[in-house]
């Protein structure tokens, strides 16, 4: 059955989530979340884990000519990551991809910029990231996030999406501790599948999520003071 849209999908994840984390050591949790499409997702999930909210900005490196097609990803300033039998079976190469790879990390310096406000990522090490997407197709720009991720130490580290392609969350499982999906069709196509509304989620939507639940913690922070 399909999730309503991507809050839907956040709030059954949530759900499975809050189960997950009932049988785990949860340490400092952080959710943070692949924009733009798993902002939205990540929102009501980290709502139900009383853990702040945060975004970890991946770019996808797609296919010449087929641009939604993903061959590799870049995450900050680190080296990209590519699916490298794919390279081989187009008859590309990473330096012919330099252009591709370029325009990719600007997006990637932009969207950071904008969403972060100034606002410093949050330290990881020694904490409990659960890193959030609206789904996992290839599953290369939740791979690179989370090598990204362990080489800052966390103390644990859950992938969570609603919707996904079974091999790929299979894949997935040997990056990370757990791996949360809780639509995994046999016969898997495409992530916009899984859901009846699936719009394309833009930059001034992703802020009015981010906007929105750190004004409302900081409510509940001010409660909890006069409290």
């Amino acid at each position: 059955m399909p999730f309503r849209d991507r809050t839907h999908a956040g709030e059954e994840l949530a759900l499975r989530l809050l189960e997950w984390a009932d049988s785990s050591d949860l340490m400092d949790p952080v959710v943070l979340a692949l924009p733009r499409g798993g902002v939205p997702v990540a929102a009501p999930v980290a709502h139900a884990l009383h853990a702040p909210l945060d975004v970890l900005v991946a770019r996808k490196i797609g296919v010449p000519g087929r641009r939604e097609t993903a061959i590799g990803a870049v995450v900050g300033e680190e080296p990209p990551l590519f699916d490298r039998v794919a390279l081989e079976l187009l008859g590309l190469s990473e330096d012919g991809l330099g252009s591709d790879i370029a325009e990719a990390r600007n997006e990637l310096r932009r969207r950071d910029h904008l969403y972060r406000a100034g606002r410093p990522a949050p330290p990881v090490e020694g904490r409990t990231v659960v890193l959030v997407d609206d789904g996992l197709a290839t599953g290369l720009t939740a791979t690179a996030a989370l090598f990204s991720l362990r080489r800052q130490n966390p103390a644990g580290l859950v992938l969570a999406a609603p919707v996904g392609s079974p091999q790929t969350v299979a894949d997935l499982r040997g990056h990370t501790g757990d791996v949360i999906c809780l639509d995994q069709p046999p016969e898997f196509q495409a992530v916009s599948e899984g859901y009846e509304r699936f719009p394309q989620v833009t930059d001034a939507e992703v802020l009015d999520v981010l906007n929105s639940f750190h004004a409302q913690e900081e409510r509940h922070e001010k409660s909890g003071r006069r409290g």
